[in-house]
């Protein structure tokens, strides 16, 4: 009675009807077994298998395979595995088949985790394992990502010679595809005498799940030749394949088979397709597909909202995601994954919170993937402090978590907090992927942040990402933003894949430098390797075409832009706007405007700036007005057409009253522009006001405060705004300096000119060219000519712009054999001259007096193909005129394709005077009088001509002549007080 007793206790958690039994039933030893069955039967939950448990335990029955298997298949029917693993750990030798039975089971209820723990286990137990084994275990290292033990099971499976059997090499090829070693797995199939469809299926799904969606087509092209037909799971996963591939025909083919093989309604192919029909952006066909299931699972309707999400149909995803409820679909973590993007496109709030409710009712908000969509989420809207909240509660952060807090600041304008949390994710351990340096790479570029910017290419080299096609085009962005041209032109042809991203960033980075003989090979090289010209890549390359020579590669995009339906897009057709009026086409830009079916604010201003660009200021007023009549609210850019437009200071300030009224005057290009307006009129109080009227952390606004002072010739004032700038622990840029050495030139200050200098090399502006090249202007015009040619010869690269100054010194200092000597080097080094070039040495050659060395020169324009202009011509006829060789000079001004200017005939007229030519003179002088009647100074050389030769009567006829005409001499000056 006793051990009758010790039962009842064991077995007191059993419910009544098991307890009944017990209590009535006489218990003996030999019968325990017989007994346990009985109770088993009895068992209906899982809380009643429990004292079972025990019962196996305390009668030593636990060394009986027959009950132990069938009590551990109790368990795993009635969910509690927890029990049968727990009685499993008690067998001190279990046995294979209690071995493969707990395997199977475990991995029919997903546990992969407790199955390789009873692997590892009875491994370590001496149990064996069998061709019944490895299969599962295989699996659950494939779902688990257990590479290492996968590869030492693969290692079991060859010693114990089971490696031909087909379940476990089909097994074995899916863990190596699902784990990305792909080499291993094709190895492995191609070693399969003759692999039935379920491998292939394996290796399918392993390209298509690691990326290699080419690879994935190429073996289901193997598959059709060897008259497998696909199955079920072949067409699940080869139909994501042709949707990234943008292989929509082959899709809507195997569409079709799957109709006729009557797969269409499956769970698994169903969400497939509708994914590929929104990919093609034809949702109605996915809509219609949704629509013809008659029982949709969670599978169905999240495939539907993801591809409403996914075509920014935001509204639409809402109100699938309502209906999904209403029918009694319960959401699960992929609904949530899918929808929670819609609240970003949308643009409220308020549906983003909704859902997070939701998110929190059903239970999930502790889900990371679902947190990390919520950072995301919050971020998008601007709501960045309840991102940084989720963030900071998360306890355990995944890298896809941190990459969104990441972005988020970077989207919402925060960049140095963006880098201090990717400073804090490298220190939990973190290592970044690509989008975490893309991220960083879009803060360095917004804050122009040189060092951090190439610290991170470095980074990513080092990680192995550098690679990666969307970091390559970032690093592409960044090094253009930071002025390092050159570095991604080198990282472009480096680059072993490109897209259209590619090729578009690196043409608009060209033509933003303003680099367009860059840009335009580029765009060419592009067409040639057979990249599409999207509209992005028309309307970045518009704006090299800015001459009148480019007028016909210009046509050449529009007719692009009309064969490929781009002619539409209004900012396409802006961009051929502005294309038109720079290339002097006004007739057909205001053809292109008038025929608009719709315009915006940028078309009205592309128009103005046409017209403005061409000096057609009355033209800008008129459009200004049609703008307004058609109820278009005038935005900066509009007003800094209207400003240039002005001739009056009242038109200015009635433009400054139009921007004060529309709230835009704060916009820092339109402050900058209404101070130069001012400062046409020499208003300088006017400029000051507005100065301190804004943001004085922005340099450009300084920059436009030094050029006014310039402009104005207050080159000392230039010089304390700087200083000032610096007291304020402002940074300047390039084009202040550039605006210093200006002033500098103005004070013609050698000791300043030095302190500059040293300034600009210890600062690093030295290397950039145009400041060098600044920099040698102002010695050679401060009188240190050495210095001047130091600089130069120490340049690295040079460019016409360098050669030019450099001459121009010697000619200012008088030394044109320098000059001439320079010319011939510059010709050397395959530099071409230009215009400014011939008119720099000709002075040379006037100002030391080198006739036949300017005559050499003035004829050798015509072999760089440039024709003389009016400054050349000025140049010869000073240079004969000075030299005595007034005849000559004379035929140049007879021969002139237009009439002379003013300066060229007083300059003729110096020399008669200075030669003693009178008959000379009195032509020139007569020249002068029909061109500018009411000039005294003509009149006054030929009264002074007359009195040097002795013709008094003369000289004094000519004295008559201006006194009958009021013509007044202008009296002199001297700069010494």
């Amino acid at each position: 009675m006793g051990f009758f007793f010790r039962v009842l206790n064991t077995l007191s958690s059993l419910s009544p009807s098991i307890l009944s039994f017990v209590r009535h039933k006489h218990y003996s030893i030999t019968a325990k077994t017989t007994h346990f069955f009985r109770l088993l039967n009895l068992c209906k939950t899982s809380k009643d298998l429990k004292p079972l448990k025990s019962f196996l335990i305390v009668h030593g029955l636990v060394n009986d395979v027959f009950p132990i298997e069938q009590f551990v298949r109790s368990c795993f029917h009635l969910g509690a595995s927890h029990l049968a693993l727990s009685l499993f750990q008690q067998i001190q030798r279990p046995s294979l088949g209690l071995q493969n039975l707990i395997i199977r089971c475990l991995c029919n209820d997903g546990l992969y985790q407790d199955l390789l723990y009873v692997y590892l286990n009875s491994r370590a137990l001496g149990c064996p394992s069998d061709d019944f084994t490895f299969p599962f275990v295989i699996k659950a290292c494939a779902a688990l990502g257990a590479v290492k033990i996968g590869k030492q099971v693969h290692g079991v499976v060859f010693r114990a010679g089971f490696e031909q059997n087909l379940f476990i090499q089909t097994a074995l090829i899916d863990f190596y595809a699902r784990t990305g070693c792909m080499e291993m797995a094709r190895a492995l199939i191609d070693r399969i005498p003759q692999p039935d469809l379920v491998p292939w299926n394996a290796l399918i799904a392993g390209y298509s799940l690691n990326g290699f969606n080419w690879e994935a087509f190429d073996v289901f092209r193997e598959i059709i030749f060897m008259d497998l037909k696909p199955n079920l799971s072949t067409l699940a996963s080869i139909i994501p394949v042709c949707t990234r591939l943008g292989c929509i025909h082959t899709g809507k083919s195997l569409h079709c088979f799957a109709v006729k093989s009557g797969y269409l309604f499956n769970d698994f192919l169903v969400p497939a397709l509708i994914s590929m029909y929104a990919g093609d952006e034809d949702l109605c066909v996915a809509r219609n597909l949704f629509d013809s299931v008659l029982e949709k699972n969670v599978v169905v309707w999240n495939a539907m909202i993801s591809a409403y999400t996914q075509r920014q149909k935001a509204m639409s995803a809402f109100e699938m995601f309502q209906c999904m409820l209403r029918v009694g679909t319960q959401p699960n973590l992929i609904t949530f994954v899918s929808i929670i993007p819609s609240c970003e496109n949308s643009s409220s709030l308020a549906f983003g919170e909704s859902l997070h409710a939701g998110v929190i009712k059903h239970g999930s908000e502790n889900q990371l993937p679902i947190l990390t969509a919520l950072v995301s989420m919050y971020a998008k809207l601007g709501n960045i402090n309840s991102s940084r909240y989720l963030f900071e509660q998360t306890p355990s952060k995944n890298l896809l978590m941190w990459n969104s807090m990441i972005s988020g600041y970077v989207y919402n304008g925060l960049w140095d907090l963006s880098l201090d949390v990717f400073r804090k994710m490298q220190f939990s351990g973190f290592g970044s992927d690509a989008v975490s340096v893309v991220s960083i790479l879009s803060a360095c570029s917004k804050l122009e942040a040189d060092l951090l910017g190439r610290s991170a290419h470095a980074f990513s080299i080092r990680k192995g990402s550098h690679s990666n096609l969307n970091l390559s085009n970032a690093l592409l962005a960044f090094y253009s933003v930071c002025h390092h041209l050159s570095y991604a032109v080198t990282l472009f042809h480096k680059m072993p894949i490109r897209n259209a991203i590619t090729w578009n960033t690196l043409i608009s980075s060209c033509v933003h430098r303003g680099e367009m003989e860059k840009a335009v090979p580029i765009y060419h090289q592009m067409q040639k390797e057979g990249f599409k010209l999207d509209l992005v890549t028309l309307i970045s390359i518009l704006p090299s075409f800015s001459e009148k020579e480019n007028l016909g590669q210009g046509m050449a995009i529009h007719g692009y832009a009309i064969k490929d339906g781009f002619s539409s897009d209004i900012s396409m057709v802006n961009s051929l706007i502005s294309m038109y009026c720079n290339c002097g086409d006004l007739d057909a830009g205001r053809l292109l405007f008038e025929v608009m079916p719709k315009r915006s604010l940028v078309s009205w201003n592309a128009l103005m700036t046409g017209f403005r660009y061409h000096n057609l200021q009355k033209k800008v007023l008129v459009l200004l007005g049609e703008m307004m009549k058609g109820g278009e609210r005038p935005n900066f850019v509009t007003l800094l057409n209207l400003l240039a437009a002005c001739h009056t200071q009242l038109q200015g300030k009635s433009i400054h009253s139009v921007a004060v009224i529309t709230g835009i005057v704060q916009e820092t290009p339109l402050l900058t522009s209404l101070m130069f307006m001012y400062a046409r009129f020499d208003n300088t109080n006017s400029c000051l006001l507005l100065f301190q009227m804004g943001n004085m952390g922005d340099i450009s606004l300084w920059n436009a405060i030094i050029s006014v002072h310039i402009r104005t010739k207050n080159g000392k004032i230039a010089v304390a705004s700087f200083s000032g700038l610096l007291q304020m622990g402002f940074e300047p840029d390039n084009v202040t300096v550039l605006s210093l050495i200006s002033a500098c030139v103005q004070l013609s200050s050698l000791s300043l000119a030095h302190s500059v200098m040293a300034y600009i090399i210890r600062k690093g502006f030295d290397k950039d060219l145009l400041i060098s090249n600044a920099l040698i202007d102002l010695h050679a015009k401060c009188g240190n000519i050495l210095v001047a040619r130091k600089l130069f010869d120490g340049l690295v690269e040079k460019d016409e712009v360098s050669w030019n100054v450099m001459i121009n010194g010697y000619g200012l200092h008088g030394d044109g054999e320098a000059a001439i000597d320079l010319f011939l080097q510059m010709k050397l080094s395959r530099t071409k001259p230009n215009g400014i070039t011939y008119s720099s040495i000709l002075s040379a050659c006037s100002h030391s007096g080198l006739v036949e060395q300017g005559r050499m020169v003035y004829n050798s324009m015509a072999e760089h193909g440039l024709s003389p202009k009016m400054e050349h011509y000025a140049c010869m006829v000073d240079l004969l005129g000075r030299t005595g060789n007034l005849t000559e000079a004379y035929a140049i001004v007879k021969k002139l394709p237009c009439k002379p200017s003013t300066s060229i005939l007083e300059s003729l007229l110096g020399a008669c005077r200075i030669h003693g030519n009178v008959e000379l003179g009195e032509k020139i002088s007569e020249m002068l009088s029909e061109l500018d009647p009411e000039n005294s100074r003509s009149h006054v050389m030929l009264h002074n001509i007359y009195a040097a030769a002795g013709r008094w009567a003369d000289a004094e006829r000519v004295r008559s002549e201006m006194e009958d005409r009021q013509l007044r001499k202008v009296p002199g000056f001297s700069f010494i007080s």
